[in-house]
């Protein structure tokens, strides 16, 4: 695998597909946080959660989605590819990241999908835990956004010389050097946690 700082790569000659694999990074962000918002607004308003649980599932919701990030980084993202089928889906969804870090138009999904995949959560967690759902998937939309932020910015500029560069070092240490390492991009718990800290 060779690492180029600069430039793309094309994965669908249909124009359509290969447009849907680019988005900027201000539109997912953007969707997840006014998604979040609308269903806390939804639960303060009608369901009328008491304030210390909608506190708590908030950062619930928080919590769960770090540990997703993670395990979807490691276990999906950074797959066995031991079929021509498997790489090619391991490539398309994470390899060409790996390949262009600096690809700043792939660093999160289209606004579609950032929809779809809400919407698909809002349902299935609905069936979990009913109307607490309205503020537990906000705090995990909110995690989202705080993933694509910091993602987009570790990969778009350079590192800052504060305690803030600490997200660029550990990222940097799974893109350049370790890349069966620090699968935690928004935190290094779950890295700490399984053993794959760097």
């Amino acid at each position: 695998m060779e690492i180029h700082n600069k430039g793309t790569k094309r994965l669908f000659e249909n124009p359509i597909l290969e447009r849907l694999t680019r988005t900027h990074i201000a539109l997912p962000i953007g969707i997840f946080i006014l998604y979040g918002m609308g269903l806390l607004y939804w639960s303060i308003a009608t369901v009328q959660l008491d304030p210390l649980v909608t506190t708590g599932l908030f950062f619930g919701g928080l919590l769960f989605f770090s540990l997703l990030e993670y395990s979807i980084h490691r276990f999906l993202f950074h797959m066995s590819t031991h079929t021509s089928a498997r790489k090619n889906f391991q490539y398309k969804f994470h390899g060409v990241h790996h390949d262009y870090p600096k690809d700043k138009d792939r660093l999160a999904m289209p606004p579609i999908v950032s929809v779809t995949i809400s919407t698909i959560l809002l349902f299935l967690f609905k069936l979990v835990i009913g109307d607490q759902v309205f503020a537990f998937l906000p705090g995990f939309l909110f995690g989202y956004a705080g993933y694509l932020f910091i993602h987009y910015l570790v990969h778009a500029y350079r590192p800052p010389k504060n305690f803030l560069k600490i997200f660029w070092v550990h990222h940097g240490i799974h893109h350049y050097r370790q890349g069966h390492k620090a699968f935690g991009v928004t935190s290094p718990l779950w890295d700490f946690v399984f053993r794959t800290m760097p």
